[in-house]
This record gives structure tokens, C-alpha cells and sequence, in this order.
């Protein structure tokens, strides 16, 4: 493997704030449902102060034609590019407290050399603890609080999970391959995944987002501002409620997801309790549930689902 330091460029100050005890990373891809860690990322950057302080080439971990930058065309020219940037940025929390944030599209290129690259980083910048961000797509509703699956290199980083999911695989990915060559390598790294609706998963969720941020800031001391996501949130929230309550069939879908939930938090409190859900027979299944939304949405626009579908 070639040397992952020749991946990025860093700032002549890059190393000033040594050590940096907290690195989060929110790297936008295929596994971020809700967006909520793009939404965590932006937010961050937009509410504290932030420096760039590593630089990743781009052109080498950015598969372009399988995820084509947009270009601005107007008045028969282009006037702008949107240039892929994947940086490491030196913020301060309302404390004053400094911490790093990961943050670009996710390379679709040389894995290895890249997580090579930030293990390194992390060592060189004196992390003690590395926190992972997104969403992912779970049979939950809207109205109740946003939950979380975390994760953990070692027992004591995360606080205990009500239930065992047992051994699954799923589609690998940067964030999660970040976690485990860390752990691997004796460092604390751990991750929070919010569940988002799995009918909401292709929307901004804020909901998602602000439990991230809350999760972030509980796990180490950050003092890190959450008001104007759950702000978004209401917002967010009113505008569901009121599509929801103009369709009979989506409103006994979401009314569905509530039961099933109940029942799971209701049985997670028992003690021998170990199965992700309360009673797997009582949920609708994606396609019942896809369909009851396509129609839905085919209603809203004066068509068929098969219309919809086409």
C-alpha cells in the first residue's frame, strides 16, 4: 500500500491544538438515512467556529462518474462547479473546547489507504475517542422519540443495549471499517446510528439529527448547540402530521408502527428480553407498507400508484 500521508495535504497549523481529545466523523453515503449525519456535519460547521486543517485528495478516492459533482449552467455558460471536498476541520464548542470533525462524501476508492490515513491522524493528533454519525432506515414511527443503535470498540463506551441483534452482515462501509481498524488497533472508537422511519429515510430528518447531537455532547462533555435542529424539527414534524392525517391508509400504517413500537419498549424493560422486536408478525412488511405510500403520494399529485410507479 502506498503511503496514506501522501492521501492529503495538512495546514502548518495543523498540529497546534495537540492533543484533540474528540474526532467525530459524518461521511455522506449510501448508509446516512434522514441524512442525519450530513445534517449533523452541516450544523456543526454552521453554529462554532472551525479551521481546515487536513485536506484530502479528492480526485484520488471520488469515483466521478458514478457520482457526477453538479455544475450551474446559466446564460449559455458554466459559472460553477460543486468540487468534492472530504477535509478534517479543527471546531470549538460553546466552551471554547476543541474537537475534530471528518467530513465530505464518502471515497468510493481506496478504502484501505484512506482509514490507514485517519488511524494515523488520529495518533499524530492525540484523539482519544472517535465518534461515528448517521442514520439508518428502521420500522419505527414518527411520533415517538428518535432512537439510537450504538456501537462500540470495547464494553463501557456505549451504555448497554436493551437487546441482542445477534450476528448480521451488512454492506460495508467507510465509517464502520473507520471503527473497527481503530479498534483493532487499541484506540476508543465508537458509533451512533439513529433509527429513522424507514418512510422518511430519503428526507431530511433534523429529528435524527438533534438525537445525534445529544448523543455526541452526553458521550464526552462537548457542549454543542442542538436549538435550531430541534427547531427544524418541530417544523418537520408538523408537515408529516399533516400529510399523514390526509390519507386514511398511511394514517393506519403509522398507526401500526406506534403499536408495534410500544409493545418493543415494553417488552425491552422485561429483564429476558433479547429480540430486537416485540412480536415480528404484527409489523407490516416494506412492500405493505411502500404501497400504502405510493399511493398515497400518487393521490396527493391526482394519479395512480401505477402511475406513480412510472
Amino acid at each position: 500500500m502506498r503511503d496514506p500521508q501522501d492521501l492529503y495535504s495538512r495546514s502548518p497549523e495543523a498540529f497546534d491544538a495537540v492533543p484533540v481529545p474528540v474526532l467525530v466523523h459524518a461521511l455522506r453515503g449510501s448508509l446516512d438515512a434522514g441524512h442525519a449525519g450530513e445534517v449533523v456535519a452541516r450544523h456543526l460547521l454552521d453554529s462554532l467556529p472551525a479551521e481546515r486543517i487536513v485536506t484530502f485528495d479528492s480526485d484520488a478516492l471520488v469515483d466521478y462518474r458514478s457520482r457526477r459533482p453538479a455544475m450551474t449552467f446559466e446564460d449559455w455558460r458554466f459559472t460553477d462547479y460543486d468540487e468534492p471536498v472530504i477535509a478534517l476541520d479543527l471546531l470549538r464548542d460553546d466552551e471554547g473546547t476543541e474537537m475534530l470533525l471528518l467530513h465530505g462524501p464518502e471515497p468510493d476508492l481506496q478504502w484501505d489507504r484512506f482509514t490507514a490515513a485517519v488511524v494515523d491522524l488520529v495518533e499524530e493528533l492525540g484523539v482519544q475517542r472517535t465518534i461515528g454519525v448517521h442514520g439508518i432506515p428502521m420500522a419505527v414511527p414518527h411520533t415517538r422519540p428518535t432512537t439510537v443503535t450504538s456501537h462500540a470498540t470495547r464494553t463501557g463506551l456505549v451504555d448497554p443495549q436493551r437487546h441482542m441483534m445477534g450476528r448480521v452482515q451488512v454492506p460495508g462501509n467507510v465509517a464502520g471499517l473507520i471503527e473497527l481498524r481503530l479498534g483493532r488497533r487499541g484506540h476508543d472508537a465508537l458509533g451512533f446510528a439513529a433509527n429513522v422511519p424507514h418512510y422518511l429515510a430519503q428526507s431530511e430528518y433534523p429529528q435524527a439529527a438533534a438525537e445525534l447531537i445529544r448523543q455526541i455532547a452526553a458521550n464526552t462533555g462537548l457542549a454543542l448547540p442542538v436549538g435550531e435542529l430541534e427547531a427544524a424539527a418541530a417544523e418537520t414534524a408538523l408537515q408529516i402530521e399533516a400529510q399523514v392525517s390526509a390519507s386514511e391508509e398511511v394514517g393506519a400504517v403509522v398507526h401500526a408502527l406506534e403499536q408495534q413500537y410500544d409493545a418493543y419498549m415494553e417488552a425491552a424493560a422485561q429483564p429476558s428480553h433479547t429480540t430486537l422486536l416485540a412480536e415480528p408478525g404484527e409489523l407490516p412488511t416494506a412492500e405493505e407498507i411502500g404501497a400504502e405510500l405510493e399511493a398515497f403520494l400518487a393521490e396527493q399529485r391526482g394519479g395512480s400508484p401505477e402511475d406513480e410507479q412510472a
